[in-house]
């Protein structure tokens, strides 16, 4: 950077700033002229505007520019389509879309199954804040180590070697050869998504145990007093009483579910067709230096991720208006 460069920037700096306490300068004066409503109403645009401007450089900004890069080859080029025939054409890019529905359809179900049955045994028992901490233990780990700590556990090495692998270990005890797990597919896929149920149950537990804990005893006990079982209270009791918690549980893993790229990357690097659409998006616009595929599968997963985020809201707002 030369002399100039550095100075042009310096003067740009003090223009932006300078327009800016100009800007707050204008509205503040506004403020004071105006009548109580208007002053009420200038007021809450202020403190609304930060968040606006951030919004709008930080998400919509973004969002414009990855959707006209969708449409255009590496060199800016307009292609139409083409992206996205590639996205649903190319062998690979189909079993990226393939594991990606895989991993959506099983992570949130069974992390959901296991974290109600655990919330629901473990409610009001003694020790229950100790189970409670040990299951919620690997959801305050990083995606990135749980990652390496399950790539331990699949460690593979030749036959006659010591196993560092635990499964590998187990199958070795039993008299079998050790296997390259990560290597296998589609093995090696629902090994992938046995990382992410063991993460997202924690979180599944924690907010189900709450709802649990909000079901009024009344209502168990008139149930328990007219000679239901254990499984008739929880399926026509405890079940209808959690369904707000239920809908939040299942939509935020499924979102979490659906960007999940750290434990691709760092387990599999999506090689041995383990790769899904956030981690293929990450290597067709920064390892292929195609950004207009990698545009094309952020578009693909805005649209996945929308429709779940409405049906959350609605559902929210749907208990609310019951309420």
């Amino acid at each position: 950077m030369t002399t100039f460069d550095l100075i042009g920037k310096i003067v740009q700096l003090v223009a932006g700033i300078a327009v800016f306490v100009a800007v707050i300068g204008l509205i503040l004066f506004f403020i004071d002229k105006a009548p109580k409503r208007g002053r009420d109403v200038l007021q809450l645009l202020l403190f609304l505007l930060p968040a606006v401007i951030l919004l709008a450089v930080g998400l919509v900004y973004p969002f414009v520019l990855t959707t006209i890069a969708a449409f255009a080859n590496r060199a800016g080029e307009f292609v139409g389509f083409d992206n996205f025939v590639w996205m649903f054409t190319q062998p690979e890019a189909l079993i990226t879309l393939r594991n990606t529905v895989i991993w959506v359809l099983l992570v949130p179900t069974i992390s959901t199954i296991i974290g109600l049955a655990y919330a629901n045994f473990i409610d009001r028992s003694r020790g229950e804040r100790i189970y409670k901490a040990l299951i919620f233990m690997p959801f305050a780990i990083s995606f990135v180590g749980a990652g390496i700590i399950w790539k331990f556990v699949y460690e593979f090495r030749p036959a006659g070697r010591d196993q560092i692998g635990l499964l590998n270990q187990i199958l070795v005890w039993l008299g079998q050869d050790p296997v390259l797990w990560l290597q296998s597919p589609p093995a090696n896929t629902l090994l992938l998504i046995v990382v992410m149920i063991w993460v997202q149950t924690g979180f599944a537990v924690v907010v189900l145990s709450a709802a649990i804990k909000g079901i009024p005893a009344e209502q168990l006990e008139a149930a328990e007093l007219d000679g239901t079982n254990g499984w008739q209270r929880f399926t026509n009791v405890t079940l209808p009483g959690i369904r707000g918690a239920l809908v939040v549980v299942v939509t935020t893993i499924s979102i979490a579910t659906l960007k999940v790229f750290d434990i691709v990357r760092t387990m599999t690097g999506g090689n041995f067709e383990t790769s899904v659409v956030a981690n293929e998006m990450y290597t067709q616009a920064f390892r292929a230096l195609e950004p207009g595929r990698g545009s094309a599968l952020a578009l693909v997963l805005f649209v996945l991720v929308l429709p779940i985020v409405v049906y959350n809201v609605r559902v929210l707002r749907q208990q609310k208006e019951i309420r």
